[in-house]
């Protein structure tokens, strides 16, 4: 019997029904239906990383090393398989199933001692969410390398959720009516004092400023984002008007603020900091002062993370539903104005990225390296998937200090908010308002 043919009838015995793959092993064999998903088995080292690290974290790291490949659309074929899997009982072996498994490894030749992960895997330490472990986690993702962000991200330095105000747009233009959107939800006018939590590469910071005339404090736990955004703010011409910090959240203390942002920055708090965290933004905030806080969530029955996301991209996320939120927020004293959901947005704003990763490959892996490429490609791929099949989403929302009347200077109707990108005159730092 042919490699793949055994390890298709191992996968068949595991899943007790037909294999949803076709599966071509590393002696050139194939075996499984031909309208499937193509999982190539480059070595024997595949079988053995999924023997010794069954299920999700085993098949990524079997990926991310290229001992395991899948033909064609990545994204087509784990939204294909998961479909077929939908329903059936889990992949993860049970006791009863590891003799035949050993039996048909040892056939395969197979059997040997625990390959070592690839590169990639987050090395964190210490209490959970204490500064140190925290810095640590951001360092992890946000500071694998300027370059890779700015070829992955293209121009506007964004990584978070565009705003598709235009179906014909672009990922520049998506991510500049975001920045427009956010600013007018947020009421910001000439010299609002905005701060901007979580601030990534400063694009955010630098839009308020040069657009809306805001006096901007942007902080951000990234040293190599801290950096680029300094020297951003320096080449946009508004050194004056947006000042960029490398402090933690908690560290902040000199409110009050008109406004304050928090673009996908939320999800790094933790559930038990996140009462703190929302206290905290209250405070900062000027009575009849906005917060408008955009966020991932899970959906209600979504485990929102997983051993992958976990392991390689971000350790300690926590999400939760988008109501849990809101409850949060409200609790710390804040109202409610507006929530609006961006998972459609997202799914399409990934799609974006993971065209650019495809498209400059090359250069991706001169500057991160091929395992880095890969492991990219396996996290964007199921993270579109995850937006568009409804087990995650993002949200906007919007809340307000409520002033010591109950007043919170609110318009009677939001209409204002949803301009085009290119309704309204940029405003330079002498201007007018701008609204």
């Amino acid at each position: 019997m042919t490699a793949a043919a055994q390890l298709s009838t191992m996968l068949t015995g595991l899943l007790g029904d037909p294999a949803p793959v076709r599966l071509k092993a590393w002696d050139g064999s194939v075996a499984g239906p031909a309208d499937a998903p193509t999982v190539v088995l480059r070595r024997r080292r595949a079988l053995r990383r999924l023997l010794w690290q069954p299920g999700e974290l085993g098949l990524a790291d079997a990926y991310i090393s290229g001992d395991l490949d899948v033909e064609g659309d990545l994204a087509g074929a784990l939204s294909q398989v998961r479909t077929a899997l939908a329903g059936r009982r889990p992949v993860r072996p049970a006791a009863r199933d590891w003799p035949g498994l050993l039996t048909g490894a040892v056939r395969l030749g197979a059997l040997g001692p625990r390959p070592e992960p690839p590169t990639g895997r987050a090395r964190v330490r210490g209490a959970l969410h204490s500064r140190a472990r925290d810095r640590a986690v951001v360092s992890h993702h946000y500071d694998l390398s300027n370059e890779f962000y700015a070829l992955l991200l293209g121009p506007a330095m964004a990584y978070s959720c565009a705003y598709w105000a235009e179906p014909a747009a672009g990922l520049q233009a998506a991510q500049q009516a975001k920045f427009d959107l956010v600013c007018r939800k947020l009421g910001l006018a000439r010299d609002s004092r905005l701060l901007d939590v979580g601030c990534g590469w400063g694009a955010l910071a630098i839009h308020a400023a040069r657009r809306f005339g805001a006096q901007v404090t942007a902080v951000t736990l990234s040293r190599r984002q801290h950096a680029f955004a300094t020297a951003a703010v320096e080449r946009a011409g508004v050194a004056g008007r947006v000042t960029v910090r490398h402090q933690d959240y908690r560290e902040l203390a000199d409110g009050p603020y008109d406004a304050i942002s928090c673009i996908e920055m939320g999800e790094h708090v933790g559930d038990h900091q996140y009462p703190a965290f929302a206290r905290r933004l209250h405070g900062l905030l000027r009575p009849r002062g906005r917060l408008l806080v955009q966020q991932m969530s899970r959906g209600p029955a979504a485990p929102g993370g997983g051993a992958f996301i976990e392991t390689y991209i971000a350790p300690d996320m926590s999400m939760r539903p988008v109501g849990a939120t809101v409850e949060l927020l409200e609790s710390a004293g804040l109202e409610l104005r507006q929530v609006e959901a961006l998972r459609e947005h997202y799914a399409r704003t990934i799609d974006a990225w993971h065209a650019n990763l495809r498209e400059h490959r090359g250069q991706f892996a001169a500057l991160v390296g091929e395992p880095t490429v890969r492991l990219w490609q396996l996290y964007l791929a199921g993270s579109a998937l995850a937006f568009a099949e409804r087990r995650m989403g993002v949200d906007q929302i919007l809340a307000v200090r409520p002033g010591p009347d109950g007043g919170t200077d609110e318009p009677p109707t939001p209409a204002g908010w949803y301009l085009a990108a290119d309704g309204g005159a940029a405003v330079s730092p002498d201007a007018g308002p701008a609204r």
